[in-house]
């Protein structure tokens, strides 16, 4: 499953902006939509994809809000940041501990 987060586009230089995900800014590639400061845009893995209107945005962000509070932050939509020098798995997340002989 996919997740696309709402994000206030605050600059864009190029094809490079600076959006605000309630409180965390973060630059992302604004590449493929045609997006300005002050649209909302659906950010999937560091690229905007869709330009939102601000309703759409709004109520999104009050969902996400009813579920992880009033603390909407990148990390709190995203997961905890793996602590420092713990091997990695796929897409960021630590191994799972290895169980049991593998078998070819």
């Amino acid at each position: 499953m996919c997740l696309g987060i709402p994000a206030l586009v605050l600059e864009r230089i190029g094809d490079i902006g600076k959006v605000d995900f309630g409180g965390t800014q973060r630059d992302t590639n604004l590449s493929l939509v045609d997006a300005k400061a002050g649209d909302y845009v659906i950010i999937h893995a560091g690229f905007a994809i869709q330009v939102l209107e601000e309703k759409h945005a709004l109520e999104t962000l009050a969902l996400f809000r009813a579920v992880y509070g009033d603390d909407i932050t990148l990390s709190a939509v995203s997961g905890p940041e793996p602590e420092a020098g713990a091997p990695q798995g796929g897409r960021g997340k630590p191994h799972p501990a290895k169980k049991g002989k593998r078998h070819a």
